[in-house]
């Protein structure tokens, strides 16, 4: 049943390729453990600090932890990159162009979700919608990895391979 008759999100159940196999409401995915799609957008400023936010306490999945800018699931029938934009927007009200620096594969460590990282450079006022954030904070890298070290359990499952792969692959994350 579509989403604007169940006023629930409605989500793409995916094979391990990523390959499209079926549409399924949201609860139907999480409670099935079935894998579908995600976005992280990581916002840099002119300073090069990645804001950070601390997911509200009413969050389904992992509240009260700090994860990526902005993030999300993408959405039945829609690419990563929509999904993208729309997150960056619905959570921070920051409309930007985005570059699509990573792709993390499903397991259970990501909570069953491919997922696609983009990023970009702003240094626009963020907005945050009080039902997703808590708090938010711009914070060097080098500090990231270190709290990252210290408090692992800090981040959300997916934020901390982002940042993993960030720390090494730090002449991947260019901007288009």
């Amino acid at each position: 049943m579509p989403e604007e008759l169940t006023n629930e999100e409605w989500f793409d159940i995916v094979d391990e390729h990523d390959q499209v196999l079926r549409s399924a409401p949201r609860s139907q995915v999480h409670g099935g453990k079935y894998l579908h799609r995600a976005t992280h957008i990581w916002v840099i400023n002119s300073a090069g600090q990645l804001l950070v936010h601390l997911r509200a306490a009413g969050k389904e999945e992992e509240p009260l932890k700090w994860t990526s800018s902005a993030s999300g699931h993408v959405s039945a029938g829609e690419a990563y990159e929509v999904s993208a934009v729309r997150e960056l927007s619905e959570e921070l009200g920051i409309e930007t162009k985005l570059t699509r620096w990573h792709k993390i594969m499903s397991g259970p460590e990501t909570g069953y979700e491919h997922t696609e990282l983009y990023a970009c450079q702003s240094d626009a006022v963020p907005v945050p919608d009080p039902n997703e954030i808590s708090e938010i904070r711009y914070l060097d890298f080098a500090a990231l990895y270190d709290w990252l070290d210290r408090e692992p359990t800090a981040f959300t499952h997916p934020f901390r391979a982002f940042l993993r792969w960030s720390r090494e692959n730090t002449e991947k994350m260019v901007f288009d």
